[in-house]
């Protein structure tokens, strides 16, 4: 009698399979999130919320659709963080376009007073943690790093390298993100009485490019600075640039847009002109993936206890609200007026504050030179929050809880450090 022996499952083509239907998965859910934040915008739009609609449309749209998945779903998957880069990139490249050489020239000398107001700020945070480690039973390093205006990610991961509580940090970081994110785009609709509504052609008009003025070469000098940018990210990754997927394709912009100006192609056109210009659905979709990414992380829903999340309003309205009297000082030293300080100080995230400086057309050389800086500084002082935070410690500020203490009974390891959205300012 002969038998035929059947082949053993390959455990590895497995794992690839299941890889892939996760990522045709993540994939669809980012179409449908975008069908729904552009209709979100629009609505807003009409409404007159022109400042913030269509990020605030992206973060309802990802909470939306990735409760309902996290909810119907046996195996559920993660944010896309792909999709946050490509918002950073096409965000960045359109911040870079915007600025003049000129401008940032005669930013030089203001360097001291962007760095004063960036330390004022870390140091305030810091102080700010101190306060919420003895509101929330938590350590000194655990609280500085949830308090202090940073990249979340980074600051995640290095609470879970030093065995911290790296749930709550991600919780507080990601709530700061989140209330700063919704409130700005409103307070700056109130400062420059940017919520006029509007009807829908004339917004639909603003969105859909002239095509007759769209030249053949047009399509080349796209197709040349996404490669230039492609590139660019993929050297700063490698060289370890602070949210490489946004300051990259800003140094692209600004080159192309200015050093290459006038170089000829093949003798008959030039790669780049002075009214070339990214088409406005890039930013608008930019917009939109920015905010589709804090709006999948809420939508997860870890099952946080009430009483941490009240806690943790603290020290998150407390770093806004010092935001704000950052805002006081500089309007106070600078000639600067409320908007752009408002927009210099507000503590993150870098791309949004930043793209609503561009969508007024309001000081974006001096937004985007402030808000760089920042994430600059951050990272470079990243070693003396730790010993800050350990010295703390030392002295008596340790009360901390396990991670389980502040998840309900039914809690879930979705704000895991793994999850957490590492390029996020």
């Amino acid at each position: 009698m002969s038998s035929t022996l059947l082949p053993k499952p390959d455990a590895n083509d497995f794992v690839a399979r299941s890889a892939a239907a996760h990522s045709l998965i993540s994939a669809a859910l980012v179409v449908v999130e975008l069908a729904i934040a552009i209709v979100l915008g629009i609505g807003l739009a009409v409404l007159g919320a022109d400042g913030g609609a269509w990020i605030l449309g992206g973060i309802a749209a990802g909470a939306i659709v990735f409760r309902l998945h996290y909810t119907h779903s046996s195996s559920p998957v993660a944010p896309n963080r792909t999709a946050r880069r490509m918002g950073q990139l096409l965000i960045g490249l359109t911040v870079g376009f915007s600025i003049q050489h000129t401008d940032l020239a005669a930013l030089s000398s203001q360097i001291p007073l962007f760095a004063a107001l960036i330390l004022l700020s870390l140091g305030i945070g810091g102080g700010i943690g101190l306060l919420y480690a003895r509101v929330e039973p938590t350590d000194a390093l655990t609280a500085i790093l949830a308090t202090v205006p940073g990249n979340i990610g980074v600051m995640v991961s290095i609470a879970a390298d030093y065995g911290k509580n790296a749930p709550l940090v991600s919780l507080v970081q990601l709530m700061r993100f989140t209330v700063v994110t919704f409130l700005i785009p409103l307070m700056v609709s109130g400062l420059t009485h940017f919520s006029q509504p509007h009807d829908l052609p004339s917004t639909l008009h603003q969105l859909t490019p002239h095509w007759a003025a769209v030249e053949p070469m047009d399509f080349v000098r796209l197709g040349l600075l996404f490669g230039m940018t492609t590139a660019a990210i993929y050297v700063g990754g490698k060289l370890r640039v602070p949210v490489a997927a946004f300051l990259c394709p800003i140094l692209v912009g600004i080159v192309f847009n200015g050093l290459l100006a006038g170089v000829p192609l093949a003798g008959v056109a030039n790669i780049a002109t002075a009214d070339f210009s990214l088409p406005p659905l890039f930013n608008l979709v930019g917009q939109i993936l920015l905010g589709i990414t804090i709006g999948e992380y809420w939508g997860m829903n870890p099952n946080l206890s009430r009483a941490t999340v009240a806690r943790a309003t603290v020290p998150v309205m407390m770093t806004f609200v010092a935001g704000l009297l950052l805002a006081g000082i500089a309007r106070q030293v600078t000639s600067w007026d409320w908007l752009t300080c408002l927009l210099v100080t507000a503590p993150g995230g870098s791309p949004e504050m930043i793209w609503i400086a561009l969508s007024l057309n309001h000081d974006v050389e001096i937004v985007t030179a402030g808000h760089l800086l920042r994430l600059v500084a951050i990272n470079a002082l990243l070693p003396a929050m730790i010993v800050i935070g350990q010295y703390f410690e030392q002295r008596g500020f340790n009360g901390s809880l396990p991670a389980e203490a502040m998840l309900g009974e039914t809690a879930t390891p979705n704000m895991s450090p793994s999850r957490v959205p590492s390029n996020t300012p």
